[in-house]
């Protein structure tokens, strides 16, 4: 076993720091970043974005990634995704703009900010509140929030190849592999069929 897998299991599991279970709405929200989260390491089921708690690795995805290391480019970053984002470009080229796109990465976002203490459990709920409303009146199910998703993950990853970026992501069809697990109706642990799409329109319980 290797190092990082021993420290990794050393760590605390994000349950025992987050022990009530997400409501349905909660869980419906955190759902949206589940495109996103890919890595084996991710938590789809809690507010925190990992299984274990690594608030480092939160904070230095942050800075690596996106630049952001303080509360106010972490709002700001928050504030252009919730208005434009990556959109604006797919507008251009396709005339649709993938709001589903700017969405995940939003939450994502919004979730590694609470991981490393950039802004706190209330105000990460907030943020992933401010950006439902817009989402349930674009889409009507997680298969066209997920269509949506991949033509967004399509523009900016062709937009890197434009530029002549040397760190190309993950194939197109390595996240296309990852949607259709997320929408197969058999897999139990998908969160999407943990929290059906009509589930933010109906009253929130406990799970």
């Amino acid at each position: 076993m290797g190092l990082w897998n021993i420290r990794s299991r050393l760590r605390p599991r994000a349950t025992k720091r987050y022990p009530v279970p997400l409501s349905t709405h909660q869980l419906w929200m955190v759902s949206l970043s589940a495109p996103v989260s890919r890595d084996r390491t991710a938590s789809r089921t809690t507010l925190y974005p990992f299984t274990r708690i690594d608030d480092e690795t939160a904070r230095g995805w942050l800075a690596e990634q996106w630049e952001i290391t303080s509360r106010k480019e972490l709002v700001d970053r928050l504030d252009d995704l919730s208005r434009s984002g990556y959109r604006a470009r797919a507008q251009q080229l396709f005339g649709v703009a993938p709001l589903a796109w700017d969405a995940a990465l939003y939450v994502d976002i919004a979730r590694r900010g609470f991981g490393c203490g950039l802004i706190g459990e209330a105000d990460a709920w907030t943020a992933l509140k401010n950006i439902v409303p817009s989402v349930v009146r674009t889409y009507a199910s997680w298969r066209e929030y997920a269509d949506h998703y991949l033509l967004g993950r399509q523009v900016w990853r062709d937009g890197l190849q434009g530029a002549g970026d040397p760190d190309l992501p993950a194939p197109q069809a390595i996240a296309d592999a990852h949607l259709r697990a997320l929408l197969d109706p058999a897999n139990a642990a998908s969160p999407w069929n943990l929290a059906p799409w009509d589930t933010i329109s109906h009253p929130d319980r406990p799970r």
